[in-house]
C-alpha cells in the first residue's frame, strides 16, 4: 500500500492532533468490519493508533490506487465505546 500525502492532507491531520505515520498504521491495521465504504468513493477505519489511542480516519483511493488520507482524528468517548463493544 501506497500513500500519497500533500501539503493539504498533512496540516489537515495535523489540526487534530494526528502524525501521518499514526494515521497510516490505523489503515494498515484495520480489521473487519473495516474500511467501511461510504459516500463519494470514501472509506471510513476505526483503529488503534500510537499509544494504544484510538483514531478515525477517512481516505480514498485516488487513480493510481495509492492512499489519499482526507480525515483524521481521535475518537470521541462514545466512538470508543462502541469501538470496544465491537471488539471484545
Amino acid at each position: 500500500m501506497e500513500f500519497r500525502w500533500n501539503e493539504w492532507n498533512l496540516n489537515h491531520v495535523r489540526e487534530h492532533g494526528i502524525e501521518p505515520a499514526e494515521a497510516e498504521l490505523v489503515i494498515l491495521r484495520a480489521r473487519a468490519p473495516y474500511p467501511e465504504h461510504r459516500e463519494e468513493d470514501k472509506l471510513l477505519v476505526w483503529g488503534t493508533g500510537r499509544g494504544g489511542r484510538l483514531v478515525q480516519v477517512v481516505y480514498l483511493l485516488d487513480e493510481t490506487d495509492r492512499i489519499y488520507v482526507i480525515h483524521a482524528r481521535p475518537l470521541s468517548e462514545s466512538e470508543k465505546r462502541q469501538f470496544r463493544r465491537r471488539y471484545r
